[in-house]
């Protein structure tokens, strides 16, 4: 197979119907029934095979480094990953979809509707099976009905029954890559970059899913059984500081708000960093925080969830996501996106091998730098603090410049930000009027794109549409799309790095956990500082990709580790 702009698609027969993200249980990530066949179709080849035969046939046309497409690296990548390979080029219909309309949706029928410029409300329901449906149902021969829409049962995986059905399955999702390629092309400058950093990020997913994150055991359930004692005695600790008070239910927030306001503390909500403010003002405060710590361990993270979610290889294992939520960071069930900072000790490297973990500083406002095309900006991004220049250029404390920065990204006007507001304004005055603008269209609820060409929508992204005499909801829009144009940004940055990172490691090294701005790889003891190293020049190789040469500065703190806690 030569390489050339065709894609070359595999592609998995259809089986249990789709449903984009897999439930975990039994220690491992619960996926679809094996397929029996997988179709394999480019250039050079077509045919249909058994999955281990489509691998080996895979790990011979990978050495000619085609583009696969897949409907979904969830659904048809497994096979790949199970045998080993790590495909490095790719176009997943289904994320590409997202990037281009928005919206977490892109199963196949959707996903050809949109590519072929078909209503979506028009995209067929999946068969139930109901007798009178199938009664009242005219015969179909071909995948594309005569409206053009994808008949429902291919979609739902029960029409595949034969090779030349599946190939023709895979003929589809090329013919839906190319039209969301050409639509890509036109509608973004950079968005088919982005499907192909996205496209990885996928592949990527289906990896971590696949090995999982070394954790101790024993030092976990250490941790976690001190914690997950008798509810009675946790509240104990804390009502123990207000007598006369214990019967107050410490899980309702506005009981939580009378017991603090009956030692005269007020406040609007109970949100952790609201109480920390007051933490020195009454002793209830520290014991309010510590309980919710261990509440969370209690009752997320004890010992039942050790025992479900951690294999007999002591991996901690969830189904990852490329893009789960508007802004299209990577996610991960399980308990692996939200790990407390408690448990960070018992997330250990294994035997002879280290972490090598990674952490993006000051993210948000260096890509503000890049996406506002702000020169001053990206001048105060080329120090190793961005906020000194900006501090001094201000001319405030670096305490405040950095309130103000990240104001000005989150929309909040208030407080000890607004004069330093109001002197970012004077002083990068490009950068802030991108920030404006998006939160003009999001008051107006339109849509707005990420600087990498995902689409937001931000008239869905509250419940309600705004009304005239509703100026809170129109301004918490506002507010969103101003900050989902630099969140969205970020994690495009973030994945167009993991998979710059995933291509250079050692094939012994693995990328184990991606956490926001934070990569954690697994390597060899005497692989460390050479994979230390390759972390920093994969980081300024895709910054530069990613921003097209923007004069800004990006930084990571890196460190080998032998447990993650062990990073500062």
């Amino acid at each position: 197979m030569s390489r050339s702009p065709e894609h070359a698609a595999f592609v998995v027969a259809p089986g249990s119907p789709r449903s984009g993200r897999s439930r975990v249980a039994g220690n491992a990530a619960a996926r679809r029934d094996a397929p029996a066949r997988v179709a394999v179709v480019g250039k050079d080849v077509r045919v249909v095979l058994a999955p281990e035969q489509a691998a080996q046939l895979a790990a011979r046309i990978e050495s000619e480094r085609p583009r696969w497409t897949w409907w979904s690296a969830q659904w048809d990548a497994a096979p790949l990953i199970a045998a080993g390979l790590a495909p490095a080029r790719a176009w997943d219909v289904r994320q590409a979809h997202r990037l281009i309309f928005g919206g977490g949706q892109g199963e196949p029928g959707q996903a050809w509707a949109a590519a072929h410029g078909l209503d979506l409300a028009q995209v067929p329901a999946p068969p139930t099976g109901d007798l009178f449906e199938v009664m009242d149902s005219a015969p179909e021969s071909g995948l594309v009905r005569p409206d053009g829409h994808l008949r429902p049962d291919a979609v739902a995986g029960t029409w595949c029954n034969d090779d030349e059905l599946l190939l023709s399955w895979a003929d589809a999702a090329l013919t839906c890559a190319r039209a969301q390629r050409a639509q890509a092309a036109r509608c973004w400058p950079r968005l088919v970059v982005t499907v192909h950093a996205e496209s990885a990020a996928a592949v990527l997913c289906a990896e971590l899913t696949r090995d999982g994150l070394p954790v101790d055991r024993a030092r976990l359930l250490q941790i976690v059984s001190p914690m997950s004692g008798p509810r009675d005695a946790r509240d104990a600790q804390v009502l123990a500081h207000v007598p006369g008070r214990e019967h107050i239910d410490l899980r309702n927030p506005l009981a939580v708000r009378d017991l603090l306001a009956s030692v005269g503390i007020e406040v609007a909500s109970t949100r952790k960093h609201v109480l920390e403010a007051y933490r020195n003002a009454h002793p209830v405060v520290s014991a309010l925080l510590a309980w919710r710590a261990q509440e969370r361990i209690a009752t997320t993270y004890g010992p039942a969830w050790i025992q479900e979610h951690i294999g007999p290889d002591d991996r901690l294992r969830g189904q990852w996501n490329p893009a789960d939520g508007a802004a299209g960071r990577m996610s991960a069930d399980s308990g692996l996106h939200n790990l407390p900072v408690t448990l960070r000790p018992g997330v250990a490297a294994e035997p002879g091998h280290r972490f090598v973990r990674a952490d993006l500083g000051q993210i948000e406002p260096r890509v503000l730098a890049v996406v506002s095309g702000d020169e001053a900006f990206a001048a105060a991004s080329r120090a190793e603090d961005l906020y000194a220049p900006v501090a001094a250029r201000l001319g405030v404390e670096r305490s405040v410049a950095k309130i103000a920065v990240l104001a000005a990204m989150y929309g909040q006007r208030s407080g000890a930000a607004g004069e330093a507001l109001r002197g970012l304004e004077r002083s990068y005055p490009v950068a802030m009027r991108y920030l404006d603008r998006a939160y003009a269209a999001g008051c107006a609820g339109e849509p707005v794109r990420t600087y990498g060409g995902r689409l937001i929508r931000t008239g869905a992204a509250l419940p309600t549409a705004p009304q005239p005499d509703d100026p809170a909801l129109t301004a918490a829009r506002g507010r969103f799309a101003r900050n989902a144009v630099i969140q969205g940004a970020a994690a495009e940055l973030f994945k167009a790095w993991a998979v710059t990172v995933r291509a250079a490691l050692h094939p012994r090294a693995r990328i184990v956990l991606c956490l926001h701005d934070e990569l954690l790889v697994h390597v060899p003891q005497e692989l460390a500082e050479s994979t230390a190293q390759a972390l920093d020049t994969c980081l300024q190789d895709a910054s530069r990709r990613w921003s097209g040469g923007a004069p800004v500065r990006f930084v990571a703190d890196i460190s080998v580790v032998q447990r993650w806690s062990e990073a500062k």
